[in-house]
């Protein structure tokens, strides 16, 4: 089972003002963002998340993070906490949809473990947070697991008020409690280690911590702090976790083949009229599965014989047996179906084809078997912020 550990956190102090320090993790800012969180407040976690060279002083990226991280502790700025603990976080939505989880120290283990991969990843380059971690040894975001133990998330209400809180960019409430007491440690992480984690997040944050794990251990460094990764683990079960779709545009439909004929192999297409804003909206926000080629609307129902042939009743594994079956059709993926629209109307793309987010019971039926989704499949939100609590590996 897989193993789960308290730690002993660097938090900023408490006269720091969290929500000016707060970041995204790197992988989901951009460089005008970027630009905005750095200039907010000298603290800001994006400096050492999404570090960038400095070209007057010569210092890398990697060692300038690294000489921050500790300036910040030398400083108190950073404050360590003086002893192991784990900390829940829990992040309340505008809507007032609310996420709980708990933070702590997961460990890493190869393929065939007890933490296994939640779908499919795009190759994707590791060195540039290899490089950060071996400069600041230290884990700066989280990975997101998803806990097979039901019951989980009741362990871990909260019975008091927190200990931290901030309200990010996008109005998600997040708030930690640090949890100290000794027996409560022993109690949630017994329950996270009774059960296999899913990744629903982080992949490659996580290979790159097995990637960091394996070379200490080359180096003779022996078991340590490298061998557990900061992680945030939420049950997995319905209304304990908000998971959103991840939309296609289809890119390079040949003049003889129309987006009826292409999608007709996995689905049954029923035409819905105009594909205006307004009718594209309707269609995502009622969670119904659809496609436009910016003119013409179609509701999609899956052919039986294409999930038979698919192995799976995923959207994303039936749009993808369809686009396979032209050669050259490739597609992208969307977070909002807005950009999928979007793309269309600028002629970037045929065609938008609007998903339906993946259910957890599918989530957990594909985990139980052990299989991974398609790349792409799902979209976990809101995601945990970095800065909340860092874990140094010394």
């Amino acid at each position: 089972m897989p193993r789960f550990e308290p730690f002993a956190g660097l938090r900023y102090a408490p006269g720091v003002p969290l929500h000016q320090v707060i970041a995204p993790p790197y992988d989901v800012v951009g460089e005008e963002q970027r630009a905005e969180l750095a200039a907010r407040h000298p603290a800001n976690a994006i400096h050492v998340e999404l570090p960038v060279d400095d070209p007057v002083s010569g210092i890398d990226r990697y060692t300038g993070a690294a000489r921050l991280l500790a300036r910040w502790e030398e400083t108190g700025v950073l404050v360590a906490d003086p002893a192991a603990t784990l900390t829940v976080l829990r992040m309340r939505e505008p809507d007032g949809t609310r996420t709980t989880g708990v933070l702590g120290a997961l460990g890493c283990e190869p393929d065939g473990g007890d933490v296994l991969p939640h779908e499919q990843t795009i190759p994707k380059d590791t060195t540039d947070r290899l490089d950060l971690l071996r400069a600041c040894r230290a884990n700066l975001s989280p990975i997101w697991g998803l806990s097979l133990t039901a019951g989980l998330g009741a362990r871990l209400e909260p019975d008091a008020a927190p200990d931290a809180e901030a309200v990010d960019d996008d109005g998600v409430l997040h708030q930690a409690w640090v949890v100290a007491d000794p027996d409560r440690i022993d109690a949630i992480a017994e329950a996270v280690a009774s059960s296999p984690v899913v990744i629903a997040d982080g992949h490659h944050r996580y290979h790159t911590a097995l990637a960091y794990r394996d070379e200490r251990r080359a180096a003779g460094a022996g078991p340590g702090p490298w061998d557990l990764v900061l992680a945030l683990v939420v049950e997995l079960a319905p209304g304990a976790v908000a998971v959103g779709a991840i939309h296609r545009t289809i890119h390079g439909l040949p003049p003889d083949v129309d987006l009826p004929t292409l999608l007709g192999r996995a689905f049954e297409l029923r035409p819905a009229g105009p594909a205006g804003e307004a009718e594209v909206a309707a269609a995502a926000e009622a969670g119904l599965l659809a496609a436009t080629d910016g003119e013409r609307l179609w509701l999609l129902t899956p052919r039986p014989e294409a999930v038979a042939e698919a192995d799976s009743d995923l959207d994303a594994s039936l749009v993808a047996l369809a686009v396979a079956s032209v050669p050259g059709v490739t597609t992208s993926h969307h977070h909002h179906w807005r950009s999928a629209l979007a793309e269309v109307a600028r002629h970037d793309a045929d065609a938008a084809v609007v998903l339906r987010p993946v259910r957890v019971e599918q989530i957990a039926g594909w985990a139980h078997r052990r299989r991974r989704m398609p790349p792409k499949s799902t979209f976990f939100h809101p995601k945990p912020r970095t800065g909340l609590v860092f874990r140094p590996l010394r």
